[in-house]
């Protein structure tokens, strides 16, 4: 049991670094320039949505376009508003990386690894970003089947199934516990395809994985509230946007969750499937609702937390 335990440990390590090397070399194809991208295009707050979409549907982190987002903000090179279309699409851009994890891949995966390493072997300093992105993905890949395999042992154990039964049957509790987790990890993503491979081996229900999931939207606004600390005050909107964005966005949804649930249900047999599209329709609905309201959002959020010049 202990041996299956640390081979969970070890899967999580393995995949969360993944995906970590994943972005640093996704980011260093980018060469420095992603400030600079998300500037020039993000000049009003529908092209900030669609460059937060796209950005972080590439780089696969919310949390790291919206520290970028607060810092553009914070030097005076991005306004609050166009910076506000920004986080809203960085939740939609989220959203990719759990659904082609649904996909059965591993035609690709191996040769994606194979090609990586030769690249890392050759050390030419041209191939060194897209080899790693390569290594990265691969390795994603292959974490999340030993995560996989190593669970279904340990879902025999009465006390780890009943820890989990207790966080995935109690809404609110699987909520908080996937804010938490999202923000020790700083990746809703992870955060997500973790409950993915859980839920899938029927350690918790549905629901809970879900909810672990809409909570997990939550916690990666830790980033963004870290990086606006001693910035300026708009910078501080932007932070505070993407949590009252996120936060009201989950409430919305708890009254409805058992409808949603089940909607979700008719989408697809496979419970990891249910889950990833949970989550899309999750930021898709939020940024949606909010998109035509963009200006008033960010207009109460200036009149929660006024510029300096009007405090």
């Amino acid at each position: 049991m202990w041996a299956n335990a640390i081979a969970v440990v070890l899967s999580l390590v393995a995949f969360i670094g993944g995906l970590k090397v994943m972005r640093q070399g996704l980011e260093g194809l980018a060469e420095g320039r992603l400030a600079k991208w998300l500037q020039r295009l993000a000049q009003t707050p529908t092209r900030g949505i669609l460059t937060g979409t796209v950005t972080t549907a590439v780089l696969q982190s919310s949390a790291a376009i919206t520290a970028i987002t607060v810092g553009l903000v914070a030097g005076r090179n991005l306004t609050f508003r166009n910076g506000l279309g920004i986080v809203l699409g960085s939740n939609v851009g989220s959203t990719l990386t759990p659904q082609i994890l649904t996909l059965n891949l591993w035609s690709v995966v191996i040769p994606s690894l194979a090609v990586g390493i030769l690249g890392f072997l050759t050390r030419k300093p041209t191939l060194r970003q897209p080899s790693q992105a390569l290594v990265g993905f691969s390795c994603i890949f292959i974490a999340l089947e030993a995560l996989k395999v190593s669970l279904h042992p340990l879902t025999t154990s009465v006390w780890f199934r009943d820890a989990l039964q207790l966080a995935g049957g109690h809404i609110l509790i699987a909520i908080l516990a996937g804010c938490a987790a999202s923000a020790l990890v700083q990746s809703s993503t992870a955060t997500t395809i973790i409950t993915m491979a859980l839920a899938s081996t029927h350690v918790i229900p549905t629901s809970g994985a879900i909810a672990i999931v809409l909570g997990a939207n939550v916690g990666t606004c830790f980033t963004s509230v870290i990086a606006a600390i001693g910035e300026s005050r708009q910078a501080q909107q932007v932070a505070l946007a993407h949590v009252i964005l996120n936060v009201f966005g989950v409430l919305a949804f708890v009254p409805v969750m058992g409808p949603f649930t089940s909607s979700m249900a008719h989408t697809s047999p496979d419970i990891a499937q249910q889950i990833a599209n949970a989550h899309t329709v999750f930021n898709i609905v939020c940024t949606v609702l909010v998109w035509p309201f963009t200006r008033h959002f960010a207009h109460l959020i200036e009149r929660l937390l006024p510029d300096e010049l009007h405090a």
